[in-house]
C-alpha cells in the first residue's frame, strides 16, 4: 500500500472575487522508498500539493491519505500526531532558530514529542548528514549547504514515513545544491523514506525516481526512471 495517497484531489481558494482552484481532480501514490519530483512553472499547484500531503492543509474534495489514513477525518490532537511522527519538512530558507545550536535545532522535535535520548538522535542524524562535530554551533556560523543539512536532520530525526522538500535547493549555489540532492537520493534508500520534493530544476528533478509534471493543477505527464 502507498504511503501516501491523493485521490481525485481538488483544492480551491476562496478570495473576495471569485474562487482559485489550485489542484483539480489530481490522483498520486508514493511508496515508501521512492523519490518523486514534482516540477512545473509557480502557480501550477507544487506547494498546494505538499501542504496537502503534510496535512497542512485539506481538500476541498477528494481525499488524502497518509498511511492509509484519511486526513480530513482526524482531529486537532491526531493531525499533530501524524504529522510529528509520520511526515518530515525540509524548506528552502532552512526554518532554523538562530537562537539555539545545530544539537538543539535537531533534537527540538523530540523534546516537544517528549521522548527520551533526544541529543542521541540528533547526534545519530547529524552524522547521517555528515555533519559530525559541528553539533555546538549556531546557525550563522554555518555555511548555507550546513544549514540546509541541519534542516535535513530535523526532519529525520523522528524516522518520518514521509519526507517533503519544498525546492530545497533553491538557496543554494549549482554544486551545493547537487551535494544535498544527491543526500536526499541516498536518504531516501537508506532509510526506506517516500520523499516528495518540488523544484524549478530540470537537474534536481533528474534525480529522482519518478517526475510528475504540473500544468494548471493537474498532472500533465508522469514518467519514471
Amino acid at each position: 500500500m502507498a504511503i501516501l495517497a491523493l485521490q481525485n484531489v481538488t483544492k480551491d481558494y476562496f478570495t473576495e472575487e471569485q474562487p482559485v482552484r489550485a489542484l483539480n481532480n489530481l490522483s498520486l501514490e508514493v511508496s515508501r522508498g521512492e523519490f518523486v519530483a514534482l516540477v512545473g512553472r509557480s502557480g501550477c499547484g507544487k506547494s498546494t500539493l505538499l501542504s496537502l500531503a503534510g496535512a497542512m492543509d485539506f481538500p476541498t474534495s477528494g481525499v488524502v491519505l497518509v498511511d492509509g489514513v484519511a486526513t480530513s477525518s482526524l482531529g486537532d490532537d491526531a493531525l499533530a500526531r501524524i504529522r510529528r511522527e509520520k511526515i518530515g519538512f525540509i524548506f528552502q530558507s532552512f526554518q532554523l532558530i538562530h537562537t539555539l545550536t545545530v544539537f538543539e535545532n535537531v533534537e527540538l522535535p523530540l523534546l516537544l514529542a517528549g521522548k527520551n535520548k533526544a541529543r542521541d538522535a540528533a547526534s545519530e542524524r547529524l552524522s547521517w548528514v555528515e555533519l559530525d562535530g559541528l553539533g555546538g554551533r549556531y546557525p550563522h556560523q554555518l555555511s548555507g549547504g550546513q544549514m540546509q543539512r541541519v534542516a535535513i536532520a530535523r526532519a529525520l530525526v523522528q524516522d518520518p514515513a514521509i519526507l517533503l522538500a519544498d525546492e530545497p535547493t533553491g538557496n543554494l549555489d549549482t554544486a551545493t545544491g547537487n551535494l544535498i540532492l544527491a543526500l536526499l537520493q541516498s536518504l531516501t534508500r537508506q532509510q526506506n523514506t517516500a520523499t516528495i520534493m518540488a523544484t524549478h530544476s530540470a537537474e534536481a528533478a533528474a534525480l529522482a525516481d519518478v517526475v510528475v509534471k504540473m500544468r494548471d493543477g493537474q498532472i500533465a505527464e508522469m514518467s519514471r526512471r
